[in-house]
């Protein structure tokens, strides 16, 4: 660690953020490397820790012997005034270096309220902000994870972006960046190479026009770009790349636990979910390898806690296998093993048998809407009485703490949907007090939370306008007062930062100019309620002539260009508007494993989708 580091840290809350030295982080010889890479969460470090994404790139680079792979997180707010204070540059936490002399700079984009911390942080490291102003070939600016299926506000910013599953593409983009350095080559040079790479883009080799209605006319590749970007993709997840350890950090984070990642994508469908659509096809680990992944990471790290990651856990076609082998020494061995993402309507009797076995924690499911109608509107696929019927069934197993995830403003909403929250609310309440098998002087609470629905990208409702935060503000009051029991915990979603997310997830290139003043207004951890300043990104966009409403509040038609319809993340743009159009009307798509829907994603996996299996 350098010794202005090291002199700042006396006047920080939690140095141990800053430190490094953790128990299985790594420390090369900078001298014996070819490629130093700069891995950034745009976040603090305890939700930067707690990433399962930037393990598993942290380990696959350092598994590399040409190649060092560090981590940077964002300062918290007295780190930063201290660091401004004493001109002290953005660092890694392994060397202690500056991240400005890196080779490659990644950052992950995992929400859109990050994206003001992305320059931020580049501001600290003293690296100009625009691409068009970093002339040299290192440090390459990249960006990846689940927000770069529509990078465009980004744009001017970035380097590269990494489109889909990044354990090929990172290797590839390291090999040819390793190769440039030899030759000497240009930045330019390096570029004109990278977009060949599969699930590469290269922002600067698109030029961006418009309608005088202000919508998109034309985003032309030049320099013979793709003018389609096929994400990337990871065929075996058997074979894939897995971290046999994860860095043990000195203080809590988030997720403080080993975590495995059991499948990608889902079978499901649900017309608000990206990542539902973004992920596909759905490809599985074999139970063997869950159980060696998982047996290698409590050995390597202490933990005492396994989480079991994915979109939808009780979806694995071979679950109850599964969990029978992980509790078969979970629970001899006294690990905790949490199940996230259950369903209400795969909630066996067998899978209640299982979750017995382990420690109990509260339950959790998402019906998403309060009505059926508006749950075939969505596309969940889950009935009332399902929930009911999964929520008896987990009292008369002794669970007393249910939480129940839903939505506000999604398409065709109306205040009977919301009343219905409410109702279903109360539903599972009768159902705990009136089950005959309730332990006497037991109690529950049932937690309702509801987030603010966003249309993304694709997904069915990426053509949908977003409901206006006057409108979320009456529901939201709505419901407070039509919940009957105080047993019934209510929580939502503040509705200015719906705004923003909202206008950053479908917006174009032209936010680049007011992402860039709403950062020279001060604007960072904008996820953070404490911190978020509307005013001053309303500012960024009057003093740039942009309407942000324009981005959220209009129902855009089935023939507008949209900005990110040159990146090809696998499903077809005419199957998103055949569910968009079953939406209006009320029907369901069964899941992939009932009959394939056609989606298309599995042409991007050689024709293969474990659904269809």
């Amino acid at each position: 660690m350098k010794k202005e580091v090291e002199k700042i840290l006396q006047y920080v809350q939690k140095p141990a953020r800053y430190i490094g030295g953790e128990l299985n982080s790594v420390v090369k010889n900078k001298d014996e490397v070819a490629l130093r890479y700069a891995f950034c969460f745009p976040d603090t470090y305890e939700i930067g820790m707690s990433h399962l994404g930037m393990k598993i790139i942290y380990s696959l680079v350092n598994d590399r012997e040409d190649a060092w792979c560090e981590r940077v997180f964002a300062p918290a707010n007295d780190m930063e005034e201290q660091m401004r204070k004493y001109d002290v540059p953005l660092f890694a936490l392994e060397s202690g270096d500056y991240i400005k002399d890196f080779d490659i700079i990644g950052f992950t984009l995992q929400y859109e309220l990050s994206y003001t911390n992305v320059l931020n942080m580049l501001d600290l490291a003293k690296i100009p902000l625009k691409s068009a102003d970093r002339d040299s070939l290192t440090p390459i600016i990249c960006v990846g994870g689940p927000c770069c299926c529509n990078p465009e506000p980004m744009a001017d910013f970035v380097d590269i972006v990494f489109l889909g599953e990044g354990e090929n593409s990172t290797n590839e983009v390291l090999d040819l960046l390793k190769e440039c350095k030899q030759k000497g080559l240009s930045k330019q040079e390096f570029l004109l190479k990278a977009k060949d790479i599969v699930g590469v883009y290269v922002p600067s080799f698109y030029e961006d026009s418009y309608n005088e209605d202000g919508t998109l006319r034309e985003l032309k590749p030049i320099n013979d770009a793709p003018a389609k970007v096929k994400k990337a993709i990871v065929s075996d997840m058997d074979k894939v790349f897995y971290p046999k350890e994860f860095v043990v950090p000195f203080i809590d984070i988030v997720h403080d636990r080993a975590v495995e990642e059991i499948f990608r994508g889902c079978i499901r469908g649900c017309r608000f979910c990206q990542a539902g659509f973004i992920y596909r096809p759905i490809r599985e680990k074999s139970v063997d390898v869950i159980n060696e992944q998982c047996k290698a990471l409590i050995n390597s790290t202490g933990y005492d806690e396994i989480s079991l990651c994915s979109l939808s856990t009780s979806d694995h076609s071979d679950v109850n296998n599964m969990l029978e082998s992980l509790i078969d020494w979970t629970v001899k061995d006294n690990i905790n093993l949490s199940l996230p993402s259950l369903r209400v309507d795969n909630f066996s009797d067998e899978l209640v048998d299982k979750l017995n076995k382990v420690r109990r924690s509260g339950l959790t499911f998402a019906p998403e809407a309060g009505t059926q109608r508006l749950r075939d509107v969505i596309n969940k696929n889950v009935t009332e009485e399902e929930v009911i019927n999964t929520c008896t069934k987990a009292f008369d197993n002794g669970w007393t703490s249910v939480k129940l995830y839903f939505m506000m403003g999604l398409p065709t909403e109306t205040m009977e949907d919301i009343e219905g929250i409410a109702d279903l609310g109360m539903k599972v309440l009768h159902a705990f007090y009136n089950n005959p098998n309730r332990q006497k002087g037991t109690g529950l609470q049932v937690s309702i939370s509801c987030a603010s629905f966003i249309p993304k990208p694709f997904t069915p409702f990426q053509w949908e306008p977003e409901d206006n935060m006057e409108s979320l503000k009456e529901k939201q009051k709505h419901l407070l007062e039509y919940v009957p029991s105080k047993k019934i915990k209510i929580s939502y979603h503040e509705t200015p930062t719906s705004l923003l997310e909202g206008v950053l997830a479908r917006g174009d290139r032209r936010l680049g100019k007011v992402l860039l003043r709403a950062f020279e207004l001060g604007c960072k951890f904008d996820s953070w309620d404490d911190q978020f300043n509307f005013d001053a990104w309303m500012q960024a966009f009057e003093e740039n002539n942009i309407e942000p409403y324009f981005y959220t509040q209009r129902k855009r038609d089935f023939s507008e260009l949209l900005p990110w319809d040159h990146l090809d993340f696998g499903v077809s743009r005419k199957f998103l508007e055949l569910e968009n159009k079953k939406a209006h009307e009320n029907k369901t798509t069964p899941h992939c494993r009932i009959k394939c829907a056609g989606c298309g994603a599995n042409k991007l996996n050689g024709g293969n989708c474990d659904a269809r299996s």
